[in-house]
């Protein structure tokens, strides 16, 4: 059997890894895939492995990576050790960039895309509080907030303006469905 590996994506601030968190709680079998990124553990945020450029680009060209790219001037990776996960059957989260998303599509054709959004002002609000960007970087991270998705790349729409709460049930419903639904 053959697992799902779902892609969670929408700007900063939409309150992607908030969410992720919440759907793990109420669904424990699921597997969030622990990035690695090019920034320090320090920054805060989601879980994540922080090393440096050299590292990243060594476990690169070693294959460690099942996808990775850059984005906001960061490399991600998502460890390869989600493949035996998958292969297994299991359904395997990870927080993505819009960009990447159709180089995945490409690698794990059974690739599911969730959207996360949210209002200018619960973006604006979200970003100040975690305070990792200056002023201006919020500024250019809410500029790009209305990127739009690749075309072709199939998606579920899960806004989090709201309650929390709100935003991490709807989220469980979406994965519900996934994990249940039909694939390819």
């Amino acid at each position: 059997m053959t697992g799902r590996l779902v892609a969670v994506v929408g700007p900063s601030g939409a309150g992607k890894d908030t969410l992720l968190a919440g759907a793990m709680a109420q669904r424990p079998g699921l597997i969030w895939a622990r990035r690695v990124i090019t920034r320090p553990e320090e920054a805060g945020g989601e879980p994540f492995e922080g090393v440096s450029l050299v590292e990243f680009e060594a476990r690169k060209a070693r294959g460690a990576f099942a996808l990775h790219w850059v984005a906001h001037g960061l490399s991600y990776g998502i460890p390869a050790s989600i493949l035996p996960q998958l292969q297994a059957g299991q359904v395997v989260l990870f927080n993505g960039s819009r960009a990447v998303l159709p180089r995945a599509a490409a690698l794990f054709p059974d690739l599911a895309v969730v959207l996360i959004t949210a209002d200018r002002a619960a973006l604006r609000a979200r970003l100040a509080a975690r305070g990792r960007e200056s002023g201006m970087e919020q500024d250019r991270r809410l500029a790009r907030a209305d990127f739009a998705m690749p075309e072709g790349i199939a998606h579920e729409v899960v806004d989090n303006s709201g309650p929390v709460e709100d935003g991490v049930q709807a989220l469980v419903a979406v994965l519900d469905r996934l994990a249940a639904g039909p694939r390819g």
